[in-house]
């Protein structure tokens, strides 16, 4: 197949953690293909930094992005291929969808969240009403819908999209490594993630209140810590120092709750846990229970007292955190990388690779 222009449609710039890991860290590799590569965020920088602290959006920002990505769309003819990233216009119809697909264009469509929960489960009634199956739509007239995992499969399958395929959230593998063990006078068991997703942390502070004698507890974010007595060490998140973060722990945590939103994210926090040799304690939810083999590279823990006794199995035994955090890595070497998810990329498109 002869060379391509692509039109990239994410959500977010490279701030947004959905965008940086489904779309940009993918753009050096078609590029490095022939491909000639466009990428034109909805949300802009200012959006999502007021969005991490939790302040109002600027009305006028947004209107700005809603026209910025119009703009982009008058400009769509030029391209071979348009990826877009969930939707192209939140929160209204899926016209530009449909302009797409009537125009002989079509699109491929990129899900790593159940957004769809973000219209079919809205407080408004009349938001139910009118944009409930506005994604089962989106979906079901695209080329091609890439999904992180079974849960959005399913749902795209119920949709009747034409051609779905699997891809999960990975990491690049040049950027991480086995971390170096060593013991610690207090195990430090972290979580990464922002501050929009900090509610699930605060579900475990009962339990980590009573092992406050024994853990440090490590924050990686963009936000403040926690209610927590004992020790805490507040890393601020940057792309730059991450991985060092994470190397830096002993346990790697991911709880979440059983609702269907939860049902739909990617276990993302896990696979980078197990990239550094970190073993993981997590809630059995969605995705999880695909990266966590319960007893192989880390514990599966549905409720506090779960998570209390999974959490001291590994606080008291250094060996066996160490032989799980190599079979995590082991793991997620051969799986969950970036190399790999490209060639299936290239494969479902029809594009030869270089």
């Amino acid at each position: 197949m002869a060379k391509q222009k692509i039109l990239f449609l994410p959500k977010y710039p490279t701030l947004g953690a959905s965008s940086r890991l489904r779309t940009y860290q993918f753009l050096p590799l078609w590029e490095q293909e022939g491909h000639k590569v466009r990428v034109s965020s909805f949300f802009n920088e200012k959006y999502l930094k007021r969005f991490y602290s939790k302040n109002n959006h600027h009305p006028l920002n947004v209107m700005g992005c809603y026209f910025r990505r119009l703009w982009v769309l008058l400009g769509a003819w030029r391209y071979d291929l348009i990826w877009i990233e969930k939707e192209l216009f939140p929160f209204l119809p899926s016209y530009g969808e449909w302009i797409l697909e009537k125009s002989g264009k079509g699109y491929v469509v990129d899900y790593d969240d159940a957004v769809f929960h973000n219209y079919d489960l809205h407080s408004s009634r009349l938001v139910r009403y009118w944009m409930g199956d506005k994604i089962d739509w989106v979906m079901r007239h695209s080329r091609q819908v890439l999904v992180g995992n079974a849960y959005l499969y399913a749902r795209a399958r119920a949709a009747s999209a034409k051609n779905i395929q699997l891809l999960p959230t990975v990491i690049d593998p040049k950027k991480y490594s086995l971390k170096t063990y060593r013991i610690n006078e207090l195990v430090r068991v972290g979580w990464v993630g922002s501050p929009t997703t900090d509610k699930y942390l605060h579900r475990l502070i009962p339990v980590l209140e009573k092992l406050a004698d024994r853990i440090e507890l490590v924050i990686i974010n963009r936000g403040d810590g926690i209610g927590f007595s004992g020790t805490q060490d507040l890393i601020t998140w940057s792309e730059e120092t991450e991985v060092a973060a994470i190397q830096s722990l002993d346990i790697g945590i991911m709880p979440l709750e059983n609702d269907k939103w939860e049902q739909g994210k990617c276990a993302y926090k896990l696979i980078q846990y197990l990239a550094c040799g970190v073993p993981v304690v997590a809630s059995p939810v969605g995705m999880n229970t695909e990266v966590v083999r319960d007893g192989e590279n880390g514990f599966l823990a549905s409720d506090l007292a779960e998570w209390e006794g999974q959490l001291l199995r590994l606080i008291e035994d250094p060996a066996l955190r160490e032989e799980m955090g190599r079979k995590g890595f082991k793991r997620v070497s051969a799986e969950y990388t970036l190399d790999k998810n490209f060639q299936k990329m290239l494969g479902i498109l029809g594009f030869e690779p270089k």
